[in-house]
């Protein structure tokens, strides 16, 4: 097993090379109870990574747009956080920054663990790419055969949804929300950097009430 530095925007970073599953396995395991550190496994190689501030805020007020939409639109709603997805077979793990379930929401209902032998894999993601990881994570997503993943990184917000041949594709309309664009999160977003977080929420809860019987078309047909 060797090591490998990280020269970006964050040296938060630990790359390890040679790393067998079951040596993945146990490390899920030490680092359990550390939620401030993120795993990525890629066929053999281990990243381990601390968040910073700024992809953790980011992170949660993306997510509490999520939780306002299924709200506003009555949809179900099962969020998996950042627990870790994994697949053996595909030799591929990570942990979202934020994962949910919303059309398969009833088929997880209840559940206490998540094994994607059997169960649907999230029908969303969100990955914040502030310091951007030595790993392809989109890749895994692919694998894992998550069906949507919402991009924000310096460039802005961008939905991709995986295609027929097994990759993202940048997408004009999310998946889980038929008529929503990442232009209309996008506009919340860039709000935060003056005003608070909760009085953004309320304006974004405002303006899908003022599409009135239109909102109903953002959901799932």
């Amino acid at each position: 097993m060797s090591t490998a530095p990280a020269h970006r925007k964050s040296r938060q970073r630990l790359l390890l090379n040679g790393v067998d599953w079951r040596t993945y396995r146990r490390m899920l395991r030490a680092f359990a109870e550390r939620p401030n550190t993120r795993l990525t496994y890629d066929r053999g190689v281990l990243e381990i990574m601390s968040p910073l501030y700024e992809h953790e805020s980011d992170t949660d007020f993306l997510g509490r747009l999520v939780v306002t939409l299924t709200e506003e639109l009555g949809l179900p709603l099962e969020s998996g956080g950042s627990t870790t997805l994994r697949r053996r077979r595909k030799r591929r793990g990570l942990e979202p920054d934020r994962c949910y379930w919303i059309a398969h929401a009833p088929q997880m209902r209840g559940k206490r663990q998540l094994d994607l032998r059997v169960d649907p894999p999230p029908d969303l993601a969100l990955e914040v790419d502030v310091t951007h990881s030595s790993l392809d994570r989109m890749s895994i997503y692919a694998a894992l055969r998550v069906p949507e993943v919402w991009r924000l990184d310096e460039h802005g917000l961008t939905f991709y949804v995986l295609g027929l041949d097994g990759k993202y594709a940048p997408a004009a309309h999310s998946l889980a929300f038929p008529a929503l664009k990442a232009a209309d999160l996008e506009r919340f977003l860039a709000l935060r950097a003056t005003q608070d977080s909760n009085l953004v929420v309320r304006q974004f809860r405002e303006w899908l009430r003022q599409l009135g019987g239109s909102s109903a078309s953002l959901g799932p047909p």
